[in-house]
């Protein structure tokens, strides 16, 4: 079954609005909703960053549909503390809460202090990290001596069920490999041949569950403002790895973006004033093969995107899919 769900972006807007905008998504018929993880947004223009944790617990107290989130086994977050948060939002919303568990990015891991490692030695860093965070969840005692280290450690708190541990990727080397460990696959649009790749990689390596991509789209009544919008609000992100991941501070993206043209960004965010052509995006994407796309409307004010897209978008997208 298709499911479109609402992206709900903590680096863009505050908590409390966040909170009332994912109640608001369910009430206009969006299935389900996950949100990013950050302690920085990618520029002063977006001026948030809210702490997912506990907007998670109040967003799924709140609402009935599942609700999942990036969550980085990083210098922010210890595996064994990870495991904490997950399980115990795992044990109070069953089978509600997933976490897609990734390699981060400097903006945000390098502010407690820690070095910034390579891309290999980040990914190997959270191949083991995923094998105790499932060790724990299970109940286990683990002792590691190694990318992770843990004495004695155990999380008492065993949620039933356990909850999807989701591999993120956007290259295709990268979706092949979390696939010896994922319960799912989540990526970000890209070019449908690129997407496509990526898809067939994650599969052909034995991947498992539904697969979701997040998609950026900018609306507005007029073209104009749909793309202004856009390039308010996303010039910071049109950077490809290794630049978005290396790049450890709000100022340096901000420097990088600032002669960023508009076309730029038309690609990375779907721009359009035209509800039919969003309608026409969101299908191309699921005939590629995905199972759930997670509509992230790049602007601060999302009460009126969610009106629209639930009133004119999903219904449609919906009858096509029956």
């Amino acid at each position: 079954m298709t499911r479109i769900g609402f992206h709900a972006s903590h680096e863009q807007i505050s908590p409390r609005q966040l909170l009332a905008d994912v109640q608001h998504a369910e009430r206009a018929g969006f299935a389900m909703a996950m949100c990013s993880d950050h302690i920085s947004p990618w520029s002063r223009r977006q001026g948030h960053s809210g702490s997912h944790w506990p907007w998670l617990g109040a967003a799924l107290a709140t609402t009935s549909f599942p609700i999942g989130s990036l969550a980085i086994p990083g210098a922010r977050y210890h595996p064994v503390v990870l495991a904490h948060q997950v399980a115990t939002l795992a044990q109070m919303f069953p089978g509600r809460y997933w976490a897609a568990l990734g390699t981060g990015e400097a903006v945000n891991e390098t502010l407690v202090g820690a070095p910034w490692p390579p891309k290999e030695e980040r990914v190997r860093h959270l191949e083991e990290a995923v094998d105790v965070i499932r060790r724990l969840l299970a109940g286990e005692e683990v002792t590691r001596d190694g990318p992770v280290r843990a004495v004695r450690a155990r999380v008492w708190e065993q949620p039933d069920p356990q909850p999807l541990l989701i591999g993120p990727a956007i290259s295709v080397e990268s979706a092949a490999r979390v696939a010896a460990w994922a319960d799912g696959l989540v990526t970000v649009n890209q070019p449908v041949d690129l997407l496509a790749d990526v898809l067939t990689a994650y599969r052909g390596a034995g991947g498992r569950g539904r697969a979701a991509l997040q998609l950026h789209v900018s609306w507005a009544h007029t073209e104009e403002e749909a793309a202004a919008i856009a390039h308010d609000q996303w010039r910071s992100n049109v950077f490809a790895d290794p630049v978005a991941a290396d790049t450890s501070s709000v100022r340096a993206f901000d420097a990088m973006s600032e002669h960023v043209q508009p076309a730029a960004v038309h690609g990375p965010v779907r721009v359009s004033a035209d509800l039919g052509r969003h309608r026409a995006w969101i299908e191309e994407y699921l005939d590629v093969g995905f199972d759930d796309i997670y509509l992230h409307h790049v602007g601060q004010r999302q009460q009126e995107f969610i009106d629209t897209f639930g009133e004119h978008v999903l219904p449609a997208v919906a009858s096509g899919r029956d």
